[in-house]
């Protein structure tokens, strides 16, 4: 049977996966949350893990260094997720992109008068699309980390970033003004490795799909 790798991230989205792959016969070894090993082996002879950074997911998948790959929506959409099969939506990793301002900030009137308006985010071609479609006159300033820090500090007047609980925008005096669409993670595929090994990765799509259906169903 086929050698298959599957390139994962570590951080939440991990966490949320491992049991769907678990419902595929795919345990890792090892404990995929703890190990520095970026290569692990699974309960499955022909199938390995590959622990990447979340956003170079696409990447792997896409060139051929791993056959699978699980991403967030949000990655595919920011870093193009073109010519990836993407069979499911694996209904775990559910946040929010979101633009947030401070409560003060009168973001609805500046829209209205057309401002422009500084917006700080790591999803620069996402807000570019989104306020481009409104008609909103933005400055995109790209940004990594704490970007709930930019409005407090002066450099942006809003952000565009992931909403989980809305706990860190609340703790920063921050309020979510606009909701761009709501994220979760995808199963990615190379299209090649779906041609040449469709022996292993369709009963580990099918696998997955049915988690999916028993995991959805009893929420």
């Amino acid at each position: 049977m086929s050698a298959f790798t599957i390139a994962l991230a570590k951080g939440r989205l991990l966490t949320e996966t491992l049991p769907l792959l678990a419902a595929a016969d795919i345990v890792p070894v090892e404990d995929a949350e703890v190990t520095r090993k970026l290569i692990l082996k699974t309960s499955r002879s022909n199938v390995s893990l590959v622990i990447v950074r979340a956003n170079d997911v696409p990447t792997y998948v896409q060139y051929g260094a791993a056959d699978a790959g699980i991403a967030g929506k949000d990655i595919l959409l920011e870093r193009g997720g073109e010519g990836l099969y993407q069979p499911l939506d694996l209904a775990v990793g559910r946040c929010r992109l979101v633009v947030a301002a401070r409560c003060a900030y009168d973001w609805s009137g500046n829209v209205q008068r057309g401002a422009r308006i500084r917006v700080a985010t790591k999803y620069v071609n996402i807000a570019r699309e989104h306020f481009a479609a409104k008609g909103v006159h933005v400055d995109l300033i790209e940004l990594y980390g704490s970007m709930e820090l930019a409005p407090l500090v002066g450099l942006a007047d809003a952000i565009v970033d992931l909403v989980s609980t809305g706990n860190t925008l609340k703790a920063n005096d921050l309020v979510v003004v606009e909701d761009i669409m709501p994220i979760s993670a995808r199963l990615i595929v190379n299209p090649g490795a779906l041609k040449l090994k469709g022996d292993v990765v369709k009963p580990i799509i099918e696998a997955l799909a049915r988690a999916v259906a028993a995991a959805t169903a009893s929420a």
